[in-house]
């Protein structure tokens, strides 16, 4: 049951991510809302969820192009 509120939450953060890339022609914010949507489905331990979340949130915030 975890596990689905975090890919609820993720998917809801990934699509933000991706639409403020899209309007300001920023690619690791749209990347990381592309990932962010697509990753709970291809992982299953609650442990690898959150820590690929929280990489994927923070990336956009360290990483700058």
């Amino acid at each position: 049951m975890n596990s689905l509120w975090v890919s609820v939450l993720a998917g809801a953060i990934g699509m933000g991510y991706f639409i403020y890339g899209k309007r300001q022609a920023k690619y690791v914010p749209m990347i990381a809302g592309v990932l962010l949507c697509v990753y709970p489905y291809f992982v299953e331990s609650m442990l690898a969820l959150s820590l690929i979340g929280l990489v994927l949130i923070a990336a956009p915030f360290l990483i700058d192009y």
